[in-house]
């Protein structure tokens, strides 16, 4: 089956300065991978949105890999399931290059189902099904959080997620103590996220402090790469460790798997687009559920494209643990798309739309 595709680049624009414990985010660059028949003009949309300074395929000829694969998938039949989709964008990205098979992944599985941004046809897909997801709340002073955290509490979320590990972290904790002194254990859920800030000889203790607030779960409370840390601090720990960077660059099976039985940590947190996408993750899941470890999904600043693929993923499965989707309301210039996060919950609108008309002006055919 003869198809064309198009490769093309976009400045994603925050609404505010997203400051994390690795820098502040303005923009985001983000790439699409359009796949046509040429028979039908039927089309699939994938992103590949590498994240700066975290992704593996953050690096100098991403632009370079992305237009080349996507000639070598112009030479190609058009798979007829998912099983050859998830094999033929592994074949032609390597995991070297993980965002890059995550939106080859999605292009394809799109064109496969009609080409009308349906991944999984599940009730999520369908209109008929509402995921549970977190708040989250970027840091900043400590009245920029806190206006968060009510705002997304007077939303209706019960389950807030707040980046920590940028300011002192006696203020981080003085806001915690704010938010159990105002809203019951048994109402609100919260996370905190250090994305690898804790030093290894105070990680112990800021966990324990951390614990005097009921806290559900930490993300990556020291830096990726320290697996024998990683592992006496999940042995040690008294509030759950969820890992997250830990997971990025293990591409085999086995790896996974190794590195899991051997950290034991209490959940992972997975991101298609670092972990080399919906295919790995899966595995993941696998080989988490396999060892009793608990887990939930969380986009990586994708636009609305990559974020309904994660959704409609995430919703395949039966889970009932907040997952990480509620980062659609980011940017200016998202792609308007069914995607809704409304009072703690995302869901696909039967009566929304999707407006590719300002995003498909501008691919340049490779």
């Amino acid at each position: 089956m003869p198809l064309d595709v198009h490769c093309w680049p976009l400045q994603l624009k925050f609404k505010f300065n997203a400051r994390t414990s690795r820098g502040t985010y303005r923009t985001k660059d983000t790439h699409f991978i359009k796949v046509t028949d040429k028979s039908s003009g039927l089309f699939g949309i994938g992103e590949c949105g590498p994240l700066a300074g975290l992704s593996l395929d953050d690096r100098p000829d991403f632009q370079d890999k992305l237009a080349a694969i996507g000639k070598e998938l112009a030479t190609v039949n058009l798979p007829t399931n998912s099983e050859s989709a998830f094999k033929l964008a592994a074949d032609l990205a390597p995991p070297e290059f993980p965002s890059i098979r995550f939106g080859l992944e999605v292009a394809l599985l799109d064109l496969i189902n009609g080409g009308e941004r349906i991944i999984y046809n599940n009730a999520f897909a369908a209109g008929d099904q509402q995921i549970p997801i977190n708040g989250l709340v970027w840091m900043g002073d400590t009245e920029f959080m806190l206006k968060q955290i009510t705002d997304k509490i007077y939303d209706g979320y019960d389950c807030i997620k707040m980046k920590i590990g940028s300011l002192d972290f006696d203020k981080e904790c003085d806001i915690l103590e704010y938010v159990r002194r105002k809203y019951f254990k048994q109402d609100i859920i919260v996370r905190v996220d250090a994305n690898g800030a804790f030093k290894p000889d105070r990680a112990l203790f800021q966990l324990d402090r951390l614990s005097k607030f009921q806290v559900h779960s930490i993300e990556q409370p020291v830096a990726a790469g320290q697996i024998d840390l990683a592992q006496a601090i999940c042995q040690q720990t008294p509030i759950p460790i969820a890992l997250d960077e830990e997971l990025i660059g293990l591409n085999t099976s086995q790896e996974r798997r190794d590195v899991l039985g051997y950290i034991k940590p209490q959940f992972i947190v997975l991101k298609p687009t670092l972990l080399g996408g919906l295919a790995a993750t899966a595995d993941w899941i696998h080989a988490a559920e396999e060892l009793g470890i608990g887990w939930w999904i969380t986009s990586a600043l994708e636009s609305n494209i990559g974020l309904n693929a994660i959704a409609q993923f995430t919703s395949s499965y039966q889970t009932k643990l907040h997952q990480g989707l509620g980062t659609g309301q980011l940017y200016e210039n998202n792609v308007p798309s069914p995607l809704e996060a409304k009072s703690g919950f995302m869901q696909y609108r039967k009566e929304g739309s999707w407006e590719l008309q300002n995003l498909e002006s501008t691919p340049e055919e490779e």
